[in-house]
């Protein structure tokens, strides 16, 4: 349980960057937890990462729940690296840490899907642990499967004081829109809903076609399976400092706690943005696929072997010509990562961080001019496109990222 240990912030609104969905690949002793994710992904390391080169100020590790995990926390506790702090929460540095858990739901005639789940301390988390073990098949690895019913699920997280917010909601690969259900009232109680994430192929926009999503917080976050990807989407959280409770608050817009900005990739450059055919690996639109009477089929080969894209699922779903944009919602970035961005290699990055010290301080707080004194003109020009959103992209699917024209 927390500690009770203060950070030194002021009641007064701070903005802070924040990233709430990062994986662990490993643990210290090897442990596999993220198969898919890389081996350097370790709790102590995610920490150093966003701290030190990202500059992110609060982040959300969603593999909380394994118990192997839950032994390096322990470790970095005891040894006094990190501390547990008053509001929940745990602190490397200048930044803090919220423990996650993503967890696979399904229901009888429906798909499956990912949520995620947040605690305020490490005893919370292990009790989940406790409870799910019982339910799930491999408690040590990532988002797993559990064998209870979306609602049971939700009454657990909340009884617990939890938060529970739907993952990536609109790709094809175990988002609740795009493998799941065309509404989330068909799964959940929406009043136990804490926010939504949108996922690396979707903005605000293109989500203000479906009315049940008025009343929630969107965020924008990595799923990041590298140390690399931390970061590569984040949020802009105005809070009193980095906190379980402040996150809370602010997902629930309350006493000026919000998240004030989105910052997402343009979702053309998303895996799923596009419908792909698996066959000839042509990335298709809308107007293709209306073209076609009975099963969609590929216009290029006749295939069937389509993998709907973000934009055509939410299209079919909608229940809005136009999308709403409710007056609470934050402005939506297009933020190009600084990895996307073509000739931006390992020495120019060396040079830009020795220069600014994070990559929060690249993108949002460098000038053109000393951008170019460090990196040169050209590269100084594409980063402030990256910031700006105006550099020209090709569109991505079938689990291929869109690409930053050169």
């Amino acid at each position: 349980m927390s500690s009770g240990k203060k950070l030194d912030f002021q009641q007064d609104l701070h903005s802070y960057y924040c990233d709430m969905h990062i994986h662990i690949g490993r643990t210290d002793s090897g442990q596999a937890v993220k198969i898919s994710a890389s081996n350097n992904l370790t709790f102590e390391n995610i920490a150093a990462e966003a701290s030190e080169r990202k500059g992110i100020r609060m982040i959300g590790i969603i593999d909380c729940h394994s118990p192997s995990v839950q032994d390096d926390i322990t470790r970095c506790l005891d040894s006094g690296v990190m501390e547990e702090i008053e509001g929940g929460g745990i602190a490397y540095r200048d930044t803090v840490i919220l423990l996650g858990s993503e967890i696979e739901i399904r229901e009888p005639g429906l798909g499956a899907a990912h949520v995620l789940a947040y605690f305020p301390d490490l005893g919370t988390m292990r009790e989940f642990t406790d409870w799910m073990s019982r339910y799930m098949k491999n408690v040590q690895l990532s988002s797993q499967r559990i064998y209870v019913s979306p609602r049971e699920l939700q009454r657990e997280i909340i009884g617990r004081g939890g938060l529970l917010i739907p993952a990536h909601v609109f790709t094809p690969h175990k988002g609740l829109y795009g493998s799941m259900a065309d509404r989330m009232s068909d799964v959940f109680d929406l009043e136990g809903i804490a926010g939504i994430e949108l996922g690396l192929s979707a903005d605000s926009s293109m989500a203000g076609l479906i009315s049940e999503l008025d009343r929630y917080t969107f965020l924008t976050n990595s799923d990041a399976h590298s140390l690399g990807k931390i970061g590569r989407e984040y949020n802009r959280i105005d809070m009193a400092g980095p906190s379980f409770e402040e996150f809370k608050m602010a997902l629930q817009m309350k006493e000026g706690r919000r998240v004030s900005a989105n910052y997402g990739l343009n979702p053309k450059l998303g895996k799923y943005h596009r419908t792909y055919c698996g066959g000839c690996e042509s990335i298709l639109d809308q107007e293709h696929l209306a073209a076609e009477s009975g099963p969609p089929r590929c216009p290029y080969c006749g295939s069937t072997k389509l993998i709907q894209g973000v934009l055509d699922r939410i299209l079919d779903i909608a229940d809005r010509e136009d999308p709403r944009i409710p007056p609470t919602r934050p402005p939506y970035h297009y933020q190009v990562p600084l990895e996307f961005i073509p000739g931006l290699g390992k020495s120019a990055m060396g040079k830009l961080l020795a220069a600014f010290g994070t990559e929060m301080a690249i993108l949002h707080q460098a000038t053109e001019t000393e951008l170019a004194e460090v990196a040169g003109e050209k590269l100084a020009a594409s980063i402030v496109k990256a910031r700006n959103g105006t550099l020209a992209l090709s569109s991505g699917g079938g689990g291929t990222y869109g690409k930053v024209m050169k």
